[in-house]
Parts: structure tokens; sequence; C-alpha cells
């Protein structure tokens, strides 16, 4: 079995304060934080606006105590959603953000998100190599969401590139991917992103559609595709289910299902009580 790594998507909600975040001063370190719990989150705010190198390099000195520890990234949003807003000198910045995470060890993939408009068509195939050649110094995983690229030749055209396709659960809607414990290019890759079926594409605000917290018995699915997918590959599970920190709660559960201790921020206990009652 290769190593599973698993944990959230992002560190800095506000909702998240006094539930998996201590009270606290002003120069408290929710990063540092969450790494002593997390051998992985996924960094999100690149999707909004790309970083300079210097957030990355803080954000490697910051996990520091775990040696353990890998992100995974977003990629901004104008790569995969808004192509008619890429800037001259965006690609090149992105790699300037990139390189101080893949430099020191510490970059597991870069996330290429595509929305479920996107669909498995001639000139897709031709926008995603063009796009895979621009990041081709990096570990690449492409998350899509219609069903037309659930197929073998499409998962062999991943194998080609060195790509790694997304395993993601999500609200089934029609012509959705389904979950699956599919394995390509160079780690494997999970997604959870909670069933909130009411407020995926209505709702007045983005965390409304990750509002969701998963039962053990839902999860219980998800282990075994985990463990089959982390027999070919180091595999990185993401919570995205983030509002007042379910995301974590479902971290934990995940950890406890693989047979592994699991350790959570000792407040989350007193928001989730017995919910939480199985982590160290």
């Amino acid at each position: 079995m290769h190593t599973i790594r698993i944990g959230p998507a992002g560190w800095s909600y506000t909702d998240w304060q006094d539930v998996v975040y201590p009270p606290h001063k002003s120069k408290f370190d929710e990063l540092a934080y969450l790494a002593q719990f997390f051998d992985t989150i996924e960094i999100n705010s690149p999707f909004y606006r790309i970083p300079p190198p210097t957030h990355a390099q803080s954000w490697v000195r910051r996990v520091a105590g775990n040696r353990d520890f890998v992100f995974t990234t977003k990629i901004f949003r104008a790569f995969t959603h808004e192509p008619q807003a890429l800037a001259p000198g965006d690609l090149s910045a992105c790699k300037s953000y990139l390189d101080p995470l893949a430099s020191s060890g510490r970059l597991g993939a870069i996330l290429l998100q595509f929305p479920w408009s996107f669909r498995n068509t001639p000139e897709s195939i031709e926008r995603l190599e063009s796009l895979f050649r621009d990041f081709a110094d990096y570990p690449k995983a492409l998350e899509v969401r219609h069903a037309s690229f659930q197929a073998g030749d499409f998962f062999a055209f991943l194998d080609q590139h060195e790509v790694s396709w997304v395993n993601v659960d999500q609200p089934l809607f029609h012509e959705s991917v389904k979950p699956a414990d599919t394995a390509t290019g160079p780690v494997g890759y999970v997604r959870l992103h909670g069933r909130n079926y009411e407020k995926w594409f209505a709702h007045a605000e983005s965390w409304e559609r990750y509002n969701y917290l998963y039962s053990p018995e839902e999860l219980a699915p998800w282990v075994g595709r985990i463990e089959a997918i982390a027999r070919e590959r180091e595999t990185y599970v993401i919570t995205n289910n983030h509002f007042r920190g379910q995301a974590i709660v479902n971290a934990a559960d995940l950890e406890i299902a693989l047979g592994r201790p699991a350790k959570v921020p000792p407040q989350l206990r007193e928001a989730y009580g017995e919910r939480v009652a199985g982590s160290g």
C-alpha cells in the first residue's frame, strides 16, 4: 500500500474560528496549526488570484514542523474556466508561484479543475493537451465533472500524458461524473465535495454548496476505493465540504475507517460532540 494523505481543502475560513481553531490573537498561524493534524492540504486561493512566490515560500516554512507534509494546489481559474481572461504573463507568474513548492519537495500535484459545462469534445482535448504542455514540469491532476470524460479511452489519454484522474464525490445530476477508483498518472486523487443537492447550483454564497457532513455510512464505499487507488499510487484525499469544519470531521472519519489514528483539534469535539469521539 502506498502513502495515503488525507486533509482539507483550504485553511482560511472565518467560520472555522472556535470550531477548528482555538480562540487566539492576531499572530495565530492557522496553516502551521493544521499541519500538526494533517499531512496534506489543498491550496485553494490560487484559483482566484495567482500568488507571488513569496507566499509559497512562506507556506513551505510554516509546515516545516511536519516533515511528511505535502501540498496540492489549484491553479488560476483563467486556465480552466475563463481562458479569455488569461493575461500574457499569467503562465510565467503561475510557474513562479509553483516553483518554491516543487523545489522544496512539498508539491504533490497541481489541480486542473474544470466546470461541469466542460465536455469531452475534440476542441476540449486540444485545450487539455495545450494545458498539459504548459505545465509539463509539474505533477498534474485533472478534475472534470461531466460524464462524457469517464471512459477508458480518456483514461488512456491521461496516462499517456502522465496526468492523474480526480475521483469526485458530489451531488449526482444528469451526466455527472460518478464515484470511482480510477488511477492514472503520477498520483491517486480523491475530492469529496459533499452532497448538498439543494444548494449545489442554487446558492447565494459559495459556502452553501459545501455545507454537508457525510455520515460514516456514506463514506464507507470511499474507503474501499481509496485503498484500491493506493495499491497503485501515492494517494491524496481532499475533503472540500469545508463549512464549519465539516471537512475536518470527515477527514478524521476516513482515517479511522482506514484503521489509522485520527488527530483532530480539541475544540472540534465541543462543536460536534460524540461525532468525533473516536478521534485522538
